[in-house]
């Protein structure tokens, strides 16, 4: 069954257009990456599924059936607002419900004008309440957060003290529930560590909803996706199978369209070129086969396309000036705290020439604050930094602090590479993609993306032998991801990267460094090594110890049995509880709409207090209720 049915679509803005002529189908169960070049409008064709935005020409048919949950890739517009009243914004309408209430409660206390119809909208509203979920939205919302990974107090911390990662997490909370069978993820693993993109890809694949999701992330692409569209010179494509499963479909599907064209390219001059010799003759007979000739090639032209070029990639590679020594950089038993918490200790490591090293750990570990303290501009409270002979460090940032945004591109580039002319700085960027007037652009205005390049040629012109990069693909197209890894690859130099990006790690590592508080846990190999040795570090079990252990796991149970076997009893008692106060308040509203009732003003306002008291006990068991299965549930 098709959830949505795009066709014909078009999107202009201003003159430039977007789409053009776009058709595709989604069906019930599809996992679907889609994947093109950044700016292509993949986010804008969200927008529009979403009904943010309006087509300029076309149609989106979406299923009666079809509940969107959106997943934007920059979501928190009010810092201020707490974790969960952020999630509680998926509550609007019950929350809106609540409020109406509430005023309705009062005006009836105070025996306002139209009491019956006053009376009348609180009955709807309040069955309305309840139908939708209200009386258990708000312990929805927390266990959702904590289920996440917050605690109580996180959640009510305001949006800006929270990490990237958190507020990602912010946005798969609220999708958990809202309630949507057809998802819309954009750049669903940005700011989340690796244990947590593990988590998403777990839930998607668990999940029975279908998907549409943006991605530079290549692995996460293979892991999740069973179809591909490609977004490319505004059409959409669609292949079977994930992003890796796509590569050689594409490759394939351009070289029979390439043949295709030269093969009827080289079919119409056979016949042009016939023509000519039949019209030289210019007999009657020969006018006739010219003729019957150019209705041929007329017939193979009109639907004759040339295949499009690939979209245009930058090209470049690092090239190193001097070759460092053999021993790069020994760092012993380094330790860093801010405002004496700890952030990690004891951190040692031995990097040798033309290793290539992948820094992982979870969110908040300090892998970007280590890389911050090795080039100088964090002190180590303790422990020994050196570098060795010969070593020139080049760092990429991945907030991007490196730029000054009152230069333009241009400017930045001259000012840091004075002696390079001004015919050799549009010469290099031009291989960036910055090309003519781009050149010009304030850095100010530029997407992450285009200022991800102007740090990477910067990085490219600086030649230095031992690169630390934090976090490089981020904001980077998949296609930009795949030129940088190629010129990764080809480094003659030594690397130190901290990335969650997978894909780069099984192409270039041939070790890891887990960050932990308290140091480095080494790996030998990729990311498929790491994932097959790791482990959460724990102790051996002795075995003097196993039958002491045996014990305490037997008594355990014990333990635990019994108290779900309490739990259960309890759950029981409290569901026979609340049918009760559900029967009473479903009577106590029907007095209060009865003639007789209605127009006593104190027999209402007696009942309306015994309503709420009801409903106040009622929401007391509803939330004992969900706090009792979740504890059944762990």
């Amino acid at each position: 069954m098709a959830i949505v049915t795009v066709h014909d679509l078009a999107m202009e803005f201003g003159e430039q257009k977007l789409f053009d002529g776009m058709n595709f189908e989604i069906q019930d169960g599809d996992r679907i990456g889609l994947i093109g070049v950044n700016g292509c409008g993949k986010t804008t064709l969200f927008k529009m599924l979403t009904g943010e935005y309006y087509p300029t020409g076309g149609n989106i048919i979406i299923n009666k059936n079809t509940a969107i949950g959106y997943m934007e890739q920059h979501v928190c517009r009010n810092l201020e607002r707490s974790a969960y009243d952020e999630v509680m914004t998926i509550f609007s309408d019950l929350t809106e419900m609540e409020n109406e209430l509430n005023l309705l409660n009062a005006q009836i206390s105070l025996k306002s004008a139209n009491l019956n119809n006053l009376i009348e909208r609180q009955a709807f509203l309040h069955d309305e309440f309840t139908r939708k979920g209200g009386l258990t939205c708000r312990a929805r919302a927390r266990s959702a957060l904590l289920g996440l990974g917050f605690d109580d107090a996180q959640i009510r911390l305001p949006i800006s003290s929270l990490s990237g990662g958190q507020r990602a997490k912010l946005q798969l909370a609220k999708l958990l529930l809202c309630g949507a069978n057809f998802l819309l993820l954009d750049e669903p693993t940005n700011h989340l560590d690796t244990h947590s993109v593990e988590w998403l890809e777990e839930y998607l694949i668990n999940s029975k909803c279908a998907y549409l999701v943006i991605s530079h992330d290549r692995y996460f692409l293979d892991k999740v996706t069973n179809r591909t569209f490609e977004l490319e010179h505004k059409k959409m494509t669609a292949y079977k199978g994930n992003y890796t499963a796509y590569l050689p479909q594409k490759a394939e599907r351009q070289l029979s369209a390439q043949r295709v064209y030269d093969n009827t390219m080289k079919e119409i001059n056979r016949l042009e070129g016939i023509i000519e010799q039949q019209r030289r003759w210019n007999r009657e007979k020969n006018i006739k086969t010219a003729e019957s000739k150019q209705k041929v090639i007329d017939r193979l032209s009109k639907d004759l396309e040339k295949p499009e070029s690939a979209p245009v990639a930058m090209s470049f590679g690092l090239d190193i000036k001097n070759q460092s020594g053999d021993d790069v950089l020994e760092v012993s038993n380094i330790s860093l705290s801010f405002d004496g918490n700890p952030l990690f200790d004891n951190v040692s490591m031995d990097i040798k020439r033309g290793d290539k090293i992948f820094i992982l750990g979870p969110n908040g570990c300090g892998k970007t604050s280590l890389l911050r303290t090795l080039i100088g501009q964090y002190h180590a409270d303790s422990g020994r930094i050196k570098f060795g002979v010969g070593v020139k460090v080049g760092y990429y940032d991945q907030i991007q602090k490196g730029l000054d945004s009152d230069k333009t591109i241009f400017e930045e580039m001259a000012d840091s590479f004075p002696a390079m002319t001004n015919t050799e700085i549009r010469s290099t960027l031009a291989r960036f993609l910055f090309k003519n007037d781009d050149v010009f652009k304030p850095l100010s205005t530029l997407s992450g993306g285009e200022r991800a390049k102007v740090l990477l040629t910067k990085l490219m012109l600086a030649q230095s032998n031992f690169l630390m990069l934090d976090e490089p693909t981020n904001h980077l197209d998949i296609i930009s991801c795949e030129a940088l890894q190629n010129a990764l690859s080809e480094y003659e130099g030594t690397l130190l990267i901290v990335s969650h990006d997978r894909y780069l790690i099984n192409s270039l590592a041939d070790r890891i460094f887990y960050l932990t508080p308290n140091g480095i846990e080494i790996f030998e190999g990729n990311y498929d090594d790491f994932l097959d040795k790791f482990k959460p570090f724990e102790k051996p079990v002795q075995p003097e110890k196993e039958h002491i252990e045996k014990q305490l796991e037997y008594k355990n149970k014990k333990e635990r049995d019994a108290l779900k076997r309490k739990t259960k009893a309890r759950i029981a008692k409290i569901e026979t509880d609340i049918s009760e106060l559900e029967d009473k308040l479903n009577s106590l509203s029907d007095s209060l709409n009865s003639p007789e009732i209605s127009c006593d003003y104190e027999k209402t306002l007696e009942l309306t207090n015994q309503i709420d008291e009801t409903q106040r006990t009622l929401d007391s068991l509803y939330q004992e209720w969900e706090k009792l299965n979740e504890l059944l549930g762990i």
